[in-house]
């Protein structure tokens, strides 16, 4: 058991502190996505550093095993948005990058169903809880939206929304 105060980390800061063009690449992502800062960028590199580990240990395992873990992976991605379709094979995710995380996060999807004006507002729609999911206020702009409740993300707000188009 650990402090309940102290929660396990959940990303990873990079090995060295100061390559030009990783910090660079970061910045264009923090502006792109909305985010708060590198951290979250971090975060997503985590997830998917654990997703390319755990497909790379499946390539170790027997064929009649690796064939039942795989599609279990797979159909688990396909699920969670990463992947196109449930036919997909661990080359294609080996081959996710970054954006592919970030673009299944909530505040990405909000900004892109047009309930948002910019990313940066529908940061601040689902901070402040005007964003439901089935109901239920979700008010992490960092949480990863299933595949399954993506049609079911609703605006809380009770004056019509003013979309990116309409500005």
């Amino acid at each position: 058991m650990g402090d309940p105060k102290k929660p396990r980390k959940k990303w990873e800061r990079p090995g060295h502190p100061w390559i030009k063009e990783r910090l660079a690449r970061e910045l264009e992502l923090v502006g792109k996505y909305g985010l708060r800062n590198k951290r979250e960028v971090w975060r997503a590199q985590t997830i998917l550093r654990e997703l390319r580990r755990r497909a790379k240990a499946l390539l170790s395992l027997p064929p009649d095993a690796r064939s039942v873990e795989e599609k279990r992976l797979v159909v688990k991605l396909y699920n969670m948005g990463f992947l196109e379709s449930e036919n997909s094979v661990l080359e294609n995710i080996l081959s996710l990058d970054v954006e592919h995380v970030l673009e299944r996060r909530l505040q990405t999807i909000v900004f892109k169903k047009g309930l948002s004006k910019s990313v940066y507002h529908a940061r601040q729609l689902i901070t402040h809880g005007h964003i439901a999911i089935g109901g239920r206020r979700v008010t992490s702009p960092g949480y990863l939206v299933p595949r399954s409740e993506e049609n079911l993300i609703t605006s809380t707000l009770k004056a019509p929304q003013v979309t990116a188009k309409g500005r």
